[in-house]
């Protein structure tokens, strides 16, 4: 006879106490898809680790913002020794009956997979699937297992890369205003590997053709890594054309030069973040770089759990947290559910230039609303349905043998 779990639910501010036979983590299934050619450029929609987790009649999906042949070998490369386990042993045949037990899951791959460096990568899209397939199970949006009572509006901006000169940048801003959008964010491309007037140029142009009503936001991508003098030196240009942020001047760990640049940057804040891949380096960026806005990926950070963490913390610390995505809609859903119910941040990461891969990612999508607004989706789990056949055409058919022994072979796609 099943083990039967009580699972608690909070909906609608009445407690309901459901009863279910206790399911458990039967596989976990990771499939690599890419476009055919992969271009030496700052677009991480040209390929995917895609994951799918199966307990019961249940399946789940979700996606890692990581190298994808790396991340497969980590989920299944032979243990080393106590603290360099590989992930799947921390996560198969564990039971996935709450929220509680997707903590106790990430909790286990962190002890075990401790000096395995890529494991939060890894463990990222594990998470958002077991978030997913609890969700499904449940019956229940992601964002209100995690306590939000609401999904509220965000203001998307179009995240696009800056043009090859000022003058393609310019019909980008054009594009996405005549496209409704009220604000975009321009990044890495030719920025800041230059000149200063290079740089003037094309934020010029980006304000120029987003209009003057539009917001303008600026990634630096990490150009500068810890150069102070270069990051200032853009600052006149940046008050001129009235950017909101600038995001990313330096690497995640240079929190001195952050904070310095912070203090004088004033109108200008400063955004990073996405390059933290842990809950201690997203509060490290939060206690000492001078933050105004906080930028997590799910798909690296270690998922959901972990995300919705920093959120919490962020508005301890009066900081808005904004999302961060490149890739599919399955990674936008994923994004969006961490601050999902927190009414005053407002703004999120929007990816306008996906590859046709991330496109076929999922059959739905989220969409702009009549006001331009969007919101993480209220049917159950993430809300996204896989698009198994658009995919198939990308997946990259992977192999990983040690000593004779086949450790990893792509799985059939069904």
């Amino acid at each position: 006879m099943p083990r039967l779990a009580i699972q608690y639910l909070f909906v609608d501010h009445q407690l309901s106490i459901t009863t279910m036979a206790t399911v458990r983590i039967e596989s976990i299934d990771f499939f690599y898809v890419s476009m055919p050619e992969i271009l030496d450029i700052g677009d991480g929609s040209q390929d995917a680790l895609l994951v799918r987790v199966r307990a019961g009649d249940n399946e789940g999906w979700g996606e890692c913002e990581a190298a994808p042949l790396v991340s497969i070998a980590s989920l299944v490369c032979p243990m080393s020794h106590s603290a360099c386990k590989p992930v799947q042993a921390s996560v198969v045949g564990q039971s996935l009956d709450s929220v509680h037990d997707i903590r106790r899951i990430n909790n286990l791959v962190r002890t075990n997979s401790l000096d395995l460096l890529q494991a939060d990568h890894t463990l990222s899209g594990i998470d958002i699937a077991l978030w997913d397939l609890l969700g499904r199970r449940l019956n229940e949006p992601v964002w209100k297992l995690l306590g939000y009572r609401q999904s509220c509006s965000k203001t998307p901006y179009a995240s696009v890369l800056f043009g090859d000169t000022a003058e393609q940048t310019y019909r980008k801003a054009k594009e996405i205003r005549a496209n409704g959008f009220l604000a975009a964010k321009f990044g890495w491309g030719p920025f800041g590997t230059s000149s200063v007037r290079a740089d003037v140029d094309q934020l010029h142009a980006a304000r120029e053709g987003l209009g003057d009503e539009g917001i303008l936001l600026v990634d630096a991508g990490t150009v500068w890594i810890s150069d102070l003098d270069a990051a200032r030196s853009r600052l006149d240009a940046l008050r001129a054309t009235r950017a909101t942020w600038l995001e990313e001047p330096f690497v995640s760990g240079a929190l001195a030069e952050y904070r310095a640049l912070s203090e004088v940057s004033v109108p200008i804040g400063l955004a990073g973040g996405e390059g933290c891949h842990n809950y201690y380096m997203a509060k490290h960026m939060l206690d000492h770089a001078g933050l105004k806005y906080v930028q997590i990926d799910a798909g690296r950070i270690g998922g959901i759990t972990t995300a919705k963490d920093v959120a919490d913390y962020a508005v301890s610390k009066k900081v808005t947290y904004v999302n961060h995505t490149f890739t599919s809609n399955l990674a936008l859903s994923a994004s969006l559910q961490p601050f999902a119910g927190i009414e005053a941040d407002r703004i999120c990461e929007y990816p306008t230039e996906l590859k046709p891969l991330a496109k076929k990612i999922t059959k739905n999508t989220i969409a702009r609303d009549a006001h331009g607004q969007v919101q993480a989706p209220e049917a159950p789990g993430l809300g996204m349905d896989i698009d198994i056949e658009g995919i198939k055409p990308y997946l990259v058919e992977t192999e990983i043998r040690v000593a004779g022994k086949v450790l990893y072979q792509t799985p059939p796609l069904t």
